[in-house]
C-alpha cells in the first residue's frame, strides 16, 4: 500500500471490518424552528430519507460509492422541494440553468457540467463527462449537446419550473431581493459515500442562485470547491455562497486539513466553514472520511441533511441544533 503523507494507514483489522456509509444534504439556509410548517418539515425529511434509502440500497448490495451518490442525488433532483433538477432557481432572464459535479475517490477522476438546460438529471451528465469524455467540465450548449449524444434523458425546459420557484423569481425581479426564500437560501443537493470496497465518492447538484446573471457559475460544479473525493482521506459536498467556497477552495481545503494537518473530519469541516465565514461567506457542507465517520458543519441556521450506514439507521435533520 502506498503511504499518504500525514495519513496513518488503516490497520489490517480495521480494513477487514470496513463497511459502508452514506450522507446527503439538500441545501442550507435560515431554517430555524418554526420557519417550516409541520407538513413541510415532514416532507423534507421524507425526501431526505428516500435519497438515503436509494443510496443505501446500492451500498447494502455491495455496489459502488459512485452508483450510490448518483442514486441519492437523482432522488433529490427529481423532488421539486429542492433547488436542483426539477425545482431549479431562475436566472435573471427567467431561465433554468443547472450545474452538477461528481468525483471518484479511487481514481480522482471527475466530471462536471454548468448551465445545463435539458438534461433531466444533471448529476448523470456530470458522470458521463467523467466516464465518456476526455474532459472534466462542459458548459452551456456544449454540455446539452453532449448529453443528447450520450442518450441521457432529455426534458423540455419547462419541466424544471415550479410555481414556488417562479414566485421567488418574480419576488427577486420586482424587489431585487437577493434571497427571496431564506429557508432555502443556498439551494444545492449532494451526497458522499463509502462503499464496502473502501472507495469514496462525492456528487453535488444545483439549480443555481435566483437572479444570477452573465452565465454565473457557483461552487457546485467546481472540483475542489463544492465537490471532492479521494480514497483513504475524505469525500466532500458543499452548499452556500458559492463565490466564497470557490475562493477558499473549500472541499480541497477540508481534504488538506485531514491529510496534512491530521485533523479529524469534524474538526476539518468546522475549520473550513470558519474560513469561509472569515471571508464573509455562509453555508454548510457534509464530509465523510475513510473510516466512515460523517461530519456536518454549517454557519447557517439550518441544513437539510441525513446519514445512514451499515450499522446505523437512517437519520435526517434540518435545524442547526439537531444532532
Amino acid at each position: 500500500m502506498t503511504a499518504i503523507p500525514g495519513i496513518a494507514p488503516l490497520a489490517t483489522s480495521a480494513r477487514a471490518a470496513a463497511t459502508w456509509q452514506l450522507a446527503v444534504h439538500g441545501g442550507a439556509g435560515v431554517v430555524e424552528r418554526g420557519s417550516l410548517t409541520l407538513e413541510m418539515d415532514a416532507a423534507y425529511r421524507a425526501s431526505l430519507n428516500q435519497a438515503l434509502e436509494a443510496g443505501a440500497r446500492v451500498l447494502r448490495g455491495g455496489g459502488t460509492s459512485l452508483d450510490a451518490v448518483v442514486a441519492a442525488v437523482r432522488v433529490l433532483e427529481d423532488d421539486p422541494l429542492f433547488n436542483a433538477g426539477r425545482g431549479a432557481g431562475f436566472t435573471a432572464e427567467g431561465r433554468n440553468e443547472l450545474d452538477a459535479s461528481i468525483m471518484d475517490g479511487s481514481t480522482r477522476k471527475a466530471g462536471a457540467v454548468a448551465g445545463v438546460t435539458r438534461t433531466k438529471n444533471p448529476v448523470s451528465l456530470a458522470r458521463a463527462v467523467m466516464e465518456k469524455s476526455a474532459h472534466v467540465m462542459l458548459g452551456g450548449a456544449g454540455a446539452d449537446a453532449f448529453s443528447l449524444q450520450q442518450g441521457l434523458e432529455q426534458v423540455d425546459p419547462g419541466y424544471f419550473r415550479t410555481e414556488e420557484r417562479w414566485r421567488h423569481f418574480l419576488q427577486w425581479r420586482d424587489q431585487r431581493a437577493v434571497v427571496p426564500d431564506r429557508t432555502h437560501a443556498y439551494g444545492t443537493v449532494g451526497a458522499v459515500a463509502l462503499d464496502q470496497a473502501g472507495h469514496l465518492a462525492a456528487a453535488t447538484s444545483t439549480g443555481g442562485l435566483t437572479g444570477k446573471r452573465w452565465g454565473r457559475v457557483g461552487d457546485s460544479p467546481i472540483i475542489g470547491a463544492g465537490t471532492y473525493a479521494e480514497d483513504k482521506i475524505c469525500a466532500v459536498s458543499a452548499t452556500g455562497t458559492g463565490e466564497f467556497f470557490i475562493r477558499s477552495s473549500a472541499a480541497r481545503q477540508l481534504r488538506d486539513r485531514i491529510a496534512w494537518h491530521r485533523e479529524s473530519v469534524q474538526v476539518a469541516a468546522n475549520n473550513t466553514i470558519k474560513d469561509i465565514g472569515d471571508l464573509g461567506g455562509e453555508g454548510a457542507l457534509v464530509a465523510l472520511d475513510a473510516r466512515g465517520r460523517v461530519a456536518f458543519a454549517m454557519n447557517s441556521p439550518g441544513m437539510y441533511r441525513g446519514s445512514v450506514g451499515a450499522s446505523t439507521a437512517a437519520r435526517s435533520a434540518i435545524y442547526a441544533d439537531e444532532k
